[in-house]
């Protein structure tokens, strides 16, 4: 199994190009990082293999798609037990509002989401009608995000 230690430039360099742009044929990625074809293929499948490369997605823009209003929602548990937590996980993963949820430590709530919604009539129907009726939820607390400053998805290589 590859670590990062065992990446080069060029392994590197594919990474970076796909971070910001998958959608490039495999001929434009090779000429892009100074590799014939039939190598990048093969570095790119490595990377794959081995996990640096989880997947490749379409970015979309929420708005173009009507959803408007992004919340950052944090929830409390009432237990802090491994069925609890496994419930919540497997409750919220069906959402499809939620596109991001990592568990956090540091504050008082136990998990941080992101959720997209159309308005604020939308979110009203997410909370009230799901987010509060999880078992264990104890604590909701949302912000909304007025305007984005900085949107990433590269991960920094250098």
């Amino acid at each position: 199994m590859l670590d990062v230690n065992d990446l080069d430039r060029t392994d590197l360099r594919l990474l970076a190009e796909l971070q910001k742009d998958a959608s490039l044929s495999n001929l434009e990625l090779a000429d892009k990082v100074g590799l014939s074809p039939t190598p990048c293929a093969r570095r790119v499948k490595r990377l794959v293999t081995e996990g640096f490369i989880e997947r490749q997605v379409a970015i979309l823009n929420p708005e173009k798609l009507g959803y408007d209003l992004t919340a950052h929602v944090s929830i409390s548990m009432d237990r802090h037990t491994p069925d609890r937590f496994d419930n919540f996980e497997t409750e919220i993963a069906t959402y499809d509002e939620v596109i991001d949820c990592s568990v956090v430590t540091g504050q008082s709530a136990d998990y941080l989401l992101r959720v997209v919604v159309k308005d604020m009539k939308h979110f009203e129907a997410v909370l009230l009608g799901k987010l509060t009726r999880i078992p264990g939820v104890t604590g909701v607390h949302s912000s909304f995000v007025l305007r984005k400053v900085i949107s990433r998805t590269e991960i920094p290589l250098s």
